[in-house]
Parts: C-alpha cells; structure tokens; sequence
C-alpha cells in the first residue's frame, strides 16, 4: 500500500490495486471563515495550500470515503471537482443522502461488512471528543482495510482514544494506524480528535504498528503542532513506528 498525505485529513490511499481518496477537502487556502470560539480568529480555512492540484489530486480514483461531512472533511471545492458518478462511501443513511443532494449518484453507507473490488472496509465506532461535545460534534466513523495480498489499514477518523479504538486494533491487528492529531478545540469542551496523550495510547495498543499521525495545523482551531508532536514521540522512544508525515509526503508498507 502507499498512504500519501495531502492536507488535514485528506489522504490518497493505494491498496491493493485501488486509489481511495479519503475525507476530501480540496478548497483554495483560505477560502472558509475560521471555526468560531476558538483559537486564530484572524485565519481562514483552510490555513495551507494544497501540495498538488486537484485535478492531480482526483485522478484515477476508484473510490471515495467520507467519514463525517463536517467542511474540513467534504467540502464545497470536493463536491465541485469530483465526478458524480464516482464511488462514494458514507457512514450513514443520513450522511448518504445529503451527499446524494449533492448530485453524486453511486453512494453506498459503509457497514462491518462491505466489500469493493475484493477490498474490504469494515466501518469502525469513532467520538469525536469526550462529554458534552459530543452532541455538538455528531457522529463520525474509521474504517479497516482488509486484503489478502496487504497488509490490515486502519484509519481511525475524527476520534479521541477511547475503548473502541481499543477494540479496533485488538480485533484487527492492524500493522497501519492512521489517526488525526492536531488536538483540535474549541474555547471550551475540550479535545475534538487525538492529541498526545492518545497518540501514546495507540502506541502502547499497538507498539509493532507504523502510526501515522495526520490532521494537523490545517485549520484554525489545531491545538498541537507537528515539533510538539515530534518532540514527545522523542522522548517517549516511539520515533520508529511513530510518523508525522509533512503535506504531499508519503509512506509504501
């Protein structure tokens, strides 16, 4: 497989003879208001450029996933630039039908069980923070890449460690993790996705795997940035199996 980060959670994913885009957010720097009560109020979203251009970016994709339709995951530019009849994967019934609203034609809800083109994506729990913010912040799935000629891919999604990322990498063993990093917050409420802390959790489930850490410093609200990521991991000893990819940078396993 090769996982190539592109920007925030965008990821472009080689597996097993397919191209999957994942969790597209394709819009010009700068084009979205921040996300309000939270950090850098004076930047628009998203905060960096792409590394390659769209066109580059969508071409010869077999499918797509969406793991939540929060705009820092499907947004405006994605819905413009991606064929309508692409394949596309949602989390849900209700998440399907709006990109169906979209115009995108071949939209399929991803199950524990669903298979394309001898791939198989088990849809995986996910929250996206802890308490309260829950209600604000709404449902989010990961996914698990299965194949017999691959190696097991698990991308954790929009989460904070918890027990079913626990479960997730105890049922599946599997020897890539890809999790979102950035510690994201608003004013109050606490952590959105992984900081740190969980980070070193996935670490401790999962010390053989290569974890790649994503999701960070892309849109306002970010709370932990790549050196301070870098630096814990150092003094942790996890530099080996634990990996901060730059934009447009990627890893073959």
């Amino acid at each position: 497989m090769n996982i190539q980060q592109i920007r925030n959670a965008t990821l472009v994913v080689d597996y097993a003879g397919k191209k999957f885009l994942i969790d597209p957010m394709l819009a010009e720097k700068g084009t979205y208001p921040p996300f309000p009560n939270s950090p850098r109020q004076n930047q628009n979203n998203p905060l960096v450029s792409l590394p390659t251009s769209i066109d580059n970016l969508i071409q010869d994709i077999d499918a797509v996933i969406v793991t939540h339709l929060h705009y820092d995951h499907w947004d405006e530019a994605a819905k413009e630039a991606l064929p309508k009849d692409i394949k596309l994967f949602a989390q849900n019934e209700e998440d399907a039908t709006e990109v169906r609203n979209a115009g995108f034609k071949n939209v399929e809800v991803l199950t524990e069980n669903t298979v394309f083109e001898g791939i198989q994506l088990i849809k995986t729990k996910g929250e996206h923070g802890r308490g309260e913010i829950l209600k604000l912040a709404g449902l989010v799935c990961g996914v698990v890449f299965k194949h017999p000629d691959e190696k097991a891919l698990y991308i954790a999604g929009d989460t904070v460690w918890y027990d079913a990322v626990q479960e997730v990498i105890d049922t599946h063993k599997p020897e890539v993790i890809v999790v979102n990093a950035g510690d994201n917050q608003f004013f109050e409420g606490g952590s959105l996705v992984m900081g740190k802390d969980d980070v070193y959790e996935v670490y401790k489930a999962a010390p053989e795997a290569k974890t790649i850490c994503i999701h960070m410093e892309a849109v306002n609200h970010w709370g932990l940035s790549r050196e301070e990521l870098k630096s814990f991991i150092q003094e942790k000893s996890m530099s080996s199996n634990v990996l901060i990819p730059d934009d447009g940078e990627s890893y073959t396993f």
